[in-house]
């Protein structure tokens, strides 16, 4: 069995708050490293401001060579949701990530995912309308300015952690099940 990933949606959900930069704000968030893929966010000829929140080796670098986009640094807690509720679109540049919980942050914040169709995003989005997956990223860039908000963040509120967990329990319950050897009396017993 499957067992989903979760987000706090307490901490990351929409709310109105102004970066005071030139709108549309493309945002990415995440490690800043090669294999981030970084480069084919920020080589995008897109309007308004690209925005990227993160540390890593490759900061330096991208920040000099791309001084029309916003490097903010690491950001956590409230400070983070806060820049995902203010932001357009989130960009996921990456092609070789497993999952990508920063795709769900953003989905609880109102936030519409563009990404390239590959596993990460397509495992996290399949066919939901919360994202605009293609091989050219700024055509998701574009299409994804059209996605409602809303569905977004419909579409996070079955990836809690409180369902995480219970999808947890639930596997645990189905294994016990069929432990063999045992009689229902000794099968272990959790509460939900």
């Amino acid at each position: 069995m499957l067992w989903p990933r979760g987000v706090d949606t307490r901490l990351f959900h929409p709310r109105a708050v102004d970066l005071c930069l030139p709108a549309p704000i493309f945002l990415s968030v995440g490690r800043v490293a090669v294999e981030k893929n970084l480069e084919a966010f920020l080589d995008l000829d897109l309007p308004g401001t690209k925005v990227i929140v993160g540390g890593g080796p490759a900061r330096n670098a991208l920040e000099e060579a791309y001084p029309e986009a916003i490097f903010l640094g690491e950001k956590h807690g409230e400070e983070l949701a806060d820049i995902y509720a203010a932001a357009d679109v989130f960009v996921f540049s990456s092609k070789t990530d497993t999952f990508g919980l920063v795709l769900l942050e953003a989905l609880a914040s109102g936030l519409p995912v563009a990404a390239f169709p590959v596993k990460g995003p397509r495992d996290v989005i399949g066919d939901a309308p919360v994202g605009a997956l293609d091989h050219d990223l700024r055509n998701a860039c574009l299409a994804a300015l059209d996605i409602s908000r809303q569905a977004c963040v419909e579409f996070a509120a079955a990836y809690t952690w409180e369902a995480s967990a219970r999808a947890f329990i639930d596997g645990i319950r189905a294994v016990g099940a069929v432990l063999p050897g045992r009689d229902r009396a000794e099968q272990p017993r959790f509460v939900a």
